[in-house]
């Protein structure tokens, strides 16, 4: 921590925000922090507004693992935000008191056509880009699991199982159990389509294979975290947790069950 000065703060570039993120500048000049105005001179990289905005910093920083990444919101907390902008005080001295820890949130490591890979944080979602179901072979390392037509898939992390996974009935993973959780959208079973009709995880060491079926919908959109990627004739999709983690700078009285029971209880 100590040895951890250099911050860059990382967030949306309006009038608003520069007015909002300049007293918390301030603030960690005063207790000793160096603003740097580059990625690579960072070794802390502060996110400022909300949850969206986090997994934003994290993408747009290269997903590093040499640097601790912090969430301050500008309204209430979230997931990855322990901080509030009204809050500046209490994190510099939880920074100071060492209230806090780095915790490991594991990371999708995505492949589109043995393309160069991409990461996500939260999750990644292959979904029909037209009014039409699409087909997918299913494979978990080299054993054909299943055939799905439907609207799509979402293949999430731990942390991101409380997002997107969770609003389609997928469940809420422990972030201590490093795993990524495969939840279906809208899935046909019938005669002859047939799949497992509910959400499964897989462990730390599968890989997952989603191979879209060519039959005039070829193109489906491919949703990393909150962005979608511009691929197109998207074929096979190989999906497994990455070698990597994210550090992450969290209240050690802040637990992922205490946020889980805060936003949904």
């Amino acid at each position: 921590m100590i040895s951890r000065k250099n911050l860059y703060f990382f967030f949306k570039q309006t009038p608003e925000m520069k007015d909002i993120v300049t007293p918390l500048k301030n603030l960690a000049e005063v207790h000793g922090f160096h603003l740097v105005h580059s990625i690579e001179e960072a070794n802390i990289i502060v996110s400022v507004g909300g949850d969206n905005a986090f997994l934003q910093a994290i993408r747009k920083t290269g997903f590093r693992e040499d640097c601790l990444y912090i969430g301050v919101n500008t309204d209430q907390l979230g997931f990855y935000t322990d901080f509030t902008i009204n809050d500046q005080e209490r994190m510099i001295q939880a920074m100071k008191n060492e209230e806090l820890e780095v915790r490991l949130y594991p990371v999708l490591e995505v492949s589109v056509n043995n393309e160069k890979p991409i990461f996500c944080l939260n999750e990644c979602s292959i979904r029909s880009n037209v009014i039409k179901t699409f087909v997918i072979d299913v494979v978990i390392d080299d054993f054909a699991f299943e055939t799905f037509r439907g609207d799509g898939m979402i293949v999430s992390t731990p942390t991101g199982s409380t997002a997107y996974n969770k609003s389609v009935r997928g469940a809420v993973i422990d972030p201590t159990l490093p795993s990524m959780q495969v939840s279906e959208l809208a899935s046909l079973n019938n005669n002859q389509y047939r799949t497992l009709g509910s959400p499964f995880v897989l462990g730390p060491d599968r890989t997952l294979l989603l191979k879209v079926v060519q039959d005039g919908n070829d193109h489906p959109i491919i949703g990393a975290d909150n962005e979608a990627l511009s691929l197109r004739h998207a074929k096979d999709i190989r999906i497994q947790l990455a070698d990597r983690q994210i550090k992450v700078l969290k209240l050690k009285t802040n637990s992922f069950w205490q946020k889980v029971q805060r936003n949904f209880l």
